[in-house]
Parts: C-alpha cells; sequence; structure tokens
C-alpha cells in the first residue's frame, strides 16, 4: 500500500532538497507535482486539490531556518498536512464500560466485515472481557457458518436465529447477552455488491432497535474511489461513528486512505493490515503520514515486537542492532518472532530507509525457509563472523542446505545490507516518532 505515492513523493522531495533557497516558483512546481501523485494514488481530486493549496499557503514566503534545510523544511509541513488529512490523532472506539457494549458492523460484500468481526472478538477476549457474535447476514451463502467458524476458532461464543429477519436476530442478541453477562456484542450484517435501498432500510431498522455504540464502516481499500462514494452514503444513511480501512497490506494505490476522513468527515477508527485475526490495529494518522512519505515507522515496529518477544529480549535485540552487532544467530533466534510480526517486506518499510532499499525484495515462505537451511549449516563461528566466509566456506554451506552458490552470496549481500542499514540509523539518532522526528524536528 501507497509504495508508487511513497516514490513519487522521494522523488519530488530530492529536487527541493537540491535547492539552497526555496522560491513561489519551485514550490508551486513541487506541488503542482505532489497533486499529480495525488490524483494518480486515487485521492478525491477536491482533497488533493485542498491539500496542495494548505501546503503552499504554509510553504510559499516562509521564513528559512538556518539549522534546516529548505526542502526539509517543506517535507515537514507536508508531513503535518497529512496528519491533519488523516485525523491529526488516534480516535478509540467505544469502551466496554457498561452491561452490554454494542458494535454494527456494515459494509459491501466481500469488504472484510466478517473478517473484522473476528478480529474485534479477539482483542475484546485478549482483554478478558466477553464477546458475542451476532450472525444478521442470512443472505451471503455460508455467511452465517463463516461467522461460526471464526467464534469457534478463538473460543467466543456465535449467536443465530434460524428463520429469522435481521432486526430480530439482533433484537434477540442484545436480550440475551443482557441475560448472560456478555460484555460486547458484534453485529455482523448484511452487505450487497452496491448501496441499494433494501439494504439500507434494513441497517437503519436495525440501528433503531439495538442503539449500537459503534457504527463502524468497513472500507476496502482496493477499491479506490469507489470507496469515498460508499463511505459517505453509509455515513448520510446511517450516521456511521468510524471507519475500519481493510486491505491495508493490499497493492493498492491507496486514495481511499487519504480521501475517506476529509470527505466524510468520519474518523478512521482502525486499520486491518493482513489476512491473521491479530492483524488489526489502531489507525494512526501520524504513522501513517511517516510511511507515506518514506519515513518509516519506528512505534509500529517496536510495539509489534513488544507481542512477540518479551521486553528483555527486545532491549537487547534493539541494541544490538543499533550498534551493527547482530549475527546470524541472532539472525536466526529472530526468524520465528518475525513470522509472528507479519510479512518481512511489510516490517522492513516501518524502518525509515529500509523500504527503499529492500523495494525489489519479496519474502515468502520458501525464502524464509531457504535462508533457514542456509544458515543451519554455517558453523557457529561463520555465524557469529559470517566476514570470514570465503569461497570454499560458500561450497560448503550451499551444499550442506541443499542450495547455490548464488542463493548464499545472496543472503550474505541482504545481511551485511541490513548490518550497514542499522549502523546508519544510528548515527541518524532515530529514536521513534513523532518526538524523534530528528530530521524535520523544527
Amino acid at each position: 500500500m501507497f509504495g508508487n505515492l511513497t516514490e513519487k513523493f522521494e522523488q519530488i522531495f530530492k529536487k527541493l532538497r537540491g535547492v539552497g533557497i526555496l522560491t513561489e516558483k519551485n514550490i508551486k512546481d513541487a506541488m503542482r507535482e505532489v497533486r499529480q501523485a495525488l490524483l494518480e494514488a486515487d485521492v478525491n481530486y477536491k482533497v488533493a486539490r485542498n491539500f496542495v493549496r494548505a501546503v503552499e499557503a504554509k510553504a510559499v514566503g516562509r521564513e528559512v531556518l538556518r539549522a534546516i534545510e529548505p526542502g526539509q523544511q517543506v517535507i515537514k509541513i507536508v508531513h503535518d498536512e497529512l496528519v491533519s488529512l488523516l485525523g491529526s490523532e488516534v480516535v478509540p472506539l467505544a469502551p466496554l464500560d457498561k452491561s452490554v457494549t454494542i458494535y454494527m458492523i456494515c459494509g459491501l460484500q466481500g469488504s472484510g466485515k466478517t473478517t473484522l468481526a473476528g478480529k474485534l472478538a479477539l482483542q475484546t477476549k485478549r482483554k478478558n472481557k466477553k464477546p458475542l457474535l451476532v450472525a444478521a447476514d442470512i443472505y451471503r451463502p455460508a455467511a452465517v457458518k463463516q461467522l461460526k467458524v471464526l467464534a469457534d476458532s478463538i473460543g467466543v461464543e456465535h449467536f443465530y436465529l434460524e428463520n429469522k429477519k435481521p432486526p430480530q436476530i439482533c433484537r434477540e442478541a442484545i436480550k440475551y447477552a443482557q441475560k448472560n453477562f456478555i460484555d460486547l456484542v458484534i453485529l455482523d450484517t448484511a452487505g450487497r455488491l452496491h448501496i441499494d435501498d433494501e439494504l439500507m432500510l434494513e441497517l437503519e431498522q436495525i440501528k433503531a432497535d439495538v442503539h449500537p455504540d459503534e457504527i463502524l464502516l468497513v472500507a476496502d481499500a482496493m477499491t479506490g474511489q469507489d470507496a469515498v462514494n460508499i463511505a459517505l452514503e453509509f455515513h448520510n444513511r446511517l450516521q456511521i461513528t468510524g471507519v475500519v480501512l481493510s486491505k491495508l497490506d493490499g497493492d493498492a494505490r491507496g486514495g481511499a486512505a487519504l480521501s475517506i476522513r476529509e470527505v466524510t468527515q468520519c474518523p478512521i477508527k482502525l486499520a486491518s493490515v493482513g489476512e491473521k485475526l491479530s492483524d488489526l490495529e489502531p489507525f494512526y494518522p501520524d504513522r501513517m503520514a511517516s510511511r507515506i512519505l518514506g519515513m518509516g515507522d519506528i512505534v509500529s515496529l517496536v510495539e509489534k515486537a513488544q507481542e512477540t518477544i518479551d521486553m528483555e529480549q527486545a532491549t537487547a535485540m534493539q541494541e544490538k542492532l543499533l550498534k551493527a552487532k547482530f549475527d546470524f544467530e541472532d539472525f536466526l533466534e529472530q526468524m520465528k518472532q518475525l513470522k509472528k510480526m507479519g510479512p518481512l517486506d511489510s516490517l522492513l518499510g516501518m524502518i525509515p530507509g529500509m523500504g527503499k532499499a529492500f523495494k525489489n525484495i519479496k519474502v515468502n515462505e520458501h525464502d524464509m525457509e531457504r535462508m533457514v537451511a542456509i544458515i543451519k549449516s554455517m558453523t557457529i563461528k561463520e555465524r557469529r563472523n559470517p566476514s570470514i566466509i570465503d569461497g570454499s566456506r560458500k561450497r560448503r554451506i550451499a551444499v550442506g542446505s541443499g542450495n547455490s552458490i548464488q542463493a548464499v552470496n545472496q543472503l550474505l549481500k541482504q545481511f551485511f545490507a541490513m548490518q550497514k542499514m542499522f549502523g546508519n540509523m544510528n548515527k541518524m539518532k532515530f529514536k521513534g516518532f513523532p518526538k524523534g522526528f530528528a530530521p524535520f524536528n523544527l
């Protein structure tokens, strides 16, 4: 997600960094390219126009600080405007602070509503709360069964009534929840391939009957400009309280994420970043803006690491990484943890500069297994000091792991590149965003 947009921004800002003095002309030229990049990324044309105007108004005539390069100041302004565009701050879900809290999930068919229901239920269970998944989609084939399978897989309750209309199913589910000490009721409502009046009337009836604390619209980031129109229609009819962006791990251009909040004035509350039920995160506007501009997202990366390894291990590993002192034994030890954290190319994108350096490298399950086999074919001495691996050692490692010498060379090349990158990060003294916004703190 945002790969093309990030690349375009990097090209634009590279030109700005090369100028000694900012003038109205070079700022306007740069903003013209920014507007074009936004439009190509499927950002709503009004949003793109207003964004560029806001940046121009702040950049033109701005006093240049001696300690900061002129181009860096414009990047800081663009970053701040992106944060504002995305919502400025995290907006949490309604708290589970009453007998039964109700979340109503809506959206078009295929947007990811049922998966989101399962993800929310898992998050709730992990907080030692009791969720109830309610199958209110009686139209899509196997929708009820899919929700039940999800509920069973995470050990939470599932509610459904045969031969009943969705509004009645939801009403009875609330009654059941009140009697059985349920903390959160999650209503998985029906969708359509497109918005129609019959669907919206049903959703309006459910809302009127159960008075949900949250009405969450699942917006498929892969649908581009249509996601904005869909969100606007749902908001006009239901007054949604929040948007959940799904499929942010895909290859879409990302314009929906930059447009929905501005067009609907409804906060983006969650981001679904993968297919696993654990792949659900609060939506952080500042972190997303940093990633779009190619600045990475160290904070999210650290949080992911903390979920899979204890603090003592995390601290020790961080020190090794920043000192570029980690070796293949550390690499092997962390491989299992990395697999739990998500796709490696996605994680690399969270590190400033790393995403660009590894842009064309895709690591899949087969690649991971091959790397493990190569590392395990090394001696302890070789793992701890990879620089001693010469031609004869490479041949032995290749034969022992069932790989080619080229594969061994590729792994070593990637490893040394990673060491160098972390060494550069240490020199740059990145300490996390937003306070660690080192090159751009004004």
